[in-house]
């Protein structure tokens, strides 16, 4: 019907995507409030003072009052959807997040909200339906059209009860419709369009996808217009996040070697530390050094410091160290040789890392990378594509 589209979405840990393909193109939708392309995988619940009602936001204007806000803004939710309470994994990461994550009778993992003057529970594909209500909301307004179906986007390593809590999730955003899970790196793969540089005979293709809390390595196999997944590698506890939280450790050391005290029990100190961080790691990619000004963080004291790329590449190694290893290990697993790979693409946030870059070019002899569509936006691209095959618009 001409007033119903179908939209890819990027449902990511740390940022959603949401695109429509239209006019023989796929279009990125910006956030009307904030023209931003790319919106925070962020929720947060809160009293508003003045008007003494309670109220949710979702995306940047969440992640910006999160400081605010630490008990009640859920983020990273794509780390804990379908997985159980009792995993070693999810153990070890709850103490990170200043918000309540316990486990259910089920062993299921859900957050614990305090709104409306009453205790709420949150599963995470509860919380991921109310991003994905956000892109739906995003896309409609900007088509005028009612967006009907979607194609989300998933890690390849996620297991089925993973795959099912994020298809359940569509369908609670109000979706008629969850096309297709699909995985993130074909999707990538998708809108690279790398079947269009004109090779003769099949390629070899990994991709390497590195986003804010997951990490995936595949090696597809094109040929034509065909694609084959012949191997992943991937880790769900391993991305951007990480790689924030070594800064973090590094601001918080140093911080209690000046002034004496431990800033590690105010959750709203840990929250600014790690939005600083986030900060730190995004100049870095463009910059040698960093500053760091986090005012009155704690017990009034301010926080000035800087931090090198340099001593960033040095307390990052053991993460740095973990993505090659996922590329080593998909070469090893597929019997392939290092040299028989033809494109080497680069996805997610993370891949902007420049000792990551060098780190996987020099594993393949220098081999140029394959950086020509934007990072944050190339599996939401691949998404939107694959939406538009499979209801045969042209």
């Amino acid at each position: 019907m001409d007033d119903e589209i179908t939209i890819g979405i990027d449902l990511g840990t740390t940022y959603c995507c949401v695109g429509v393909y239209q006019n023989g193109q796929v279009e990125i939708i910006p956030d009307n409030a904030t023209g931003s392309r790319t919106i925070a995988s962020y929720v947060s619940f809160f009293k508003n003072q003045d008007t003494d009602t309670y109220e949710r936001t979702i995306g940047n204007v969440a992640k910006n009052q999160s400081s605010q806000n630490p008990k009640y803004t859920l983020y990273d939710v794509k780390r804990f959807i379908g997985m159980n309470y009792s995993d070693p994994k999810i153990q070890e990461i709850i103490p990170r997040y200043p918000f309540t994550i316990k486990g259910d009778n089920n062993d299921k993992v859900y957050f614990e909200i305090e709104y409306n003057n009453e205790t709420k529970k949150f599963y995470p594909e509860e919380i991921s339906a109310m991003l994905l209500s956000k892109m739906k909301e995003m896309a409609e307004e900007y088509t005028g059209k009612k967006a009907t179906k979607v194609v989300i986007t998933i890690p390849a390593h996620f297991a089925d009860s993973q795959r099912n809590a994020t298809k359940a999730a569509g369908k609670i955003a109000g979706f008629d419709e969850v096309l297709r899970i699909i995985n993130e790196p074909t999707s990538a793969g998708l809108a690279y369009g790398i079947e269009k540089n004109n090779y003769s005979r099949e390629i070899n293709v990994l991709i390497v996808d590195i986003g804010g809390g997951t990490a995936d390595v595949s090696l597809l196999v094109i040929d034509g217009g065909l694609y084959e997944t012949k191997g992943t590698a991937g880790d769900k506890f391993l991305g951007g996040s990480d790689f924030d939280s070594k800064i973090v450790d590094y601001m918080v050391s140093d911080f209690k070697r000046k002034f004496k005290t431990d800033p590690t029990s105010s959750p709203k100190a840990m929250k600014r530390f790690k939005n600083a961080a986030e900060n730190v790691k995004k100049n870095l990619s463009t910059s040698t050094t960093s500053t760091i000004e986090i005012e009155s963080v704690f017990e009034g004291n301010d926080y000035n410091s800087s931090i090198t790329r340099a001593k960033f590449e040095q307390i990052s190694e053991p993460i740095l160290t973990k993505c090659v290893g996922l590329i080593k290990q998909v070469l090893q697993d597929t019997d392939t040789n290092k040299k028989d790979i033809n494109e080497i693409v680069l996805v997610g946030g993370s891949t902007r890392i420049p000792k990551l870059q060098t780190l996987i070019s020099e594993f393949f002899d220098n081999k140029q990378l394959n950086k020509s569509i934007n990072p944050d936006e190339a599996v939401c691209y691949g998404a939107a594509i694959q939406g538009a095959i499979l209801t045969g618009v042209n």
